[in-house]
Formats: structure tokens, C-alpha cells, sequence
């Protein structure tokens, strides 16, 4: 993802802080996966719940729904959304070839959130916290 993000306020700051932080741990299953899809996808479906409350937030203090935090927002909820309508529901054992295609969902949006963090990051100022 090219581009720049330059927040305008405090506000929207504020907002770019709260979804670099929840993309830092969202993408893969946790320590206590049970092998299956669907919990696999739990951290992505958590991730949409906090980016809907950190959106809502955000208009909520008065920011506009076209700011380029916003845009951020929906497009992580995008790349997230149909990877969680794939997998899940899905307990069925993973075999190789399912476990192959779960994993390159799972590493498409770490990539597509990485590249979120790095521009919320360099544009709120804080690119030296990032690993």
C-alpha cells in the first residue's frame, strides 16, 4: 500500500493510534488456536468489531467519515471481512492443502495490515515504535 497519511487533528490522531495499535497482533491464530479455521479468523473478526468502535468514536467527537483515517479503517475492514466469510464456521480438520490456503488468506492481510501500520506510524510520528 503506497501512499501517506497526515492526520489533521487530535482526533483523527488519536483514531490512528487505536487501529495501529489493534493491527499489531491481529493477523495470525494466538497460542491457544485449536487447529480449526474458524478460530483461526478470531482475531480478524475482533479486529473488525474495534475498528467499527474506533470509527464510531472518531465521528462521534466530530470527525468526518471522509478522512483519511476513515479510508484506513474500511480498507482494513475489507481485507479482513472476506477472509472471515471464507473460514468462518469452518471446524472441519485442515488437511495440507486447506492449511495452505488459510495460511496465504492469514499472510495477505498481515501484509495489507503492515503496510496500514507503517503509514499510520510515519504520518502520527511514532514510526521509531515500530519493529
Amino acid at each position: 500500500m503506497a501512499g501517506q497519511w497526515t492526520p489533521r487533528d487530535h482526533d483523527e490522531l488519536t483514531a490512528g493510534w487505536r487501529l495501529w495499535l489493534e493491527l499489531g497482533s491481529s493477523a495470525w491464530p494466538r497460542p491457544d488456536w485449536d487447529g480449526t479455521p474458524d478460530e483461526a479468523v478470531r482475531g480478524l473478526l475482533e479486529l473488525v468489531k474495534a475498528g467499527t468502535t474506533i470509527l464510531a468514536d472518531y465521528l462521534a467527537a466530530g470527525g468526518r467519515d471522509q478522512a483519511d483515517v476513515a479510508g484506513l479503517i474500511a480498507s482494513v475492514h475489507m481485507a479482513a471481512s472476506w477472509i472471515c466469510e471464507l473460514w468462518r464456521g469452518d471446524t472441519a480438520p485442515l488437511d495440507g492443502e486447506r492449511l495452505a490456503l488459510l495460511h496465504s488468506d492469514l499472510a495477505g492481510f498481515a501484509e495489507h495490515a503492515d503496510s496500514v501500520r507503517t503509514l499510520l506510524a510515519e504520518g502520527g510520528g511514532w514510526a521509531s515504535l515500530t519493529l
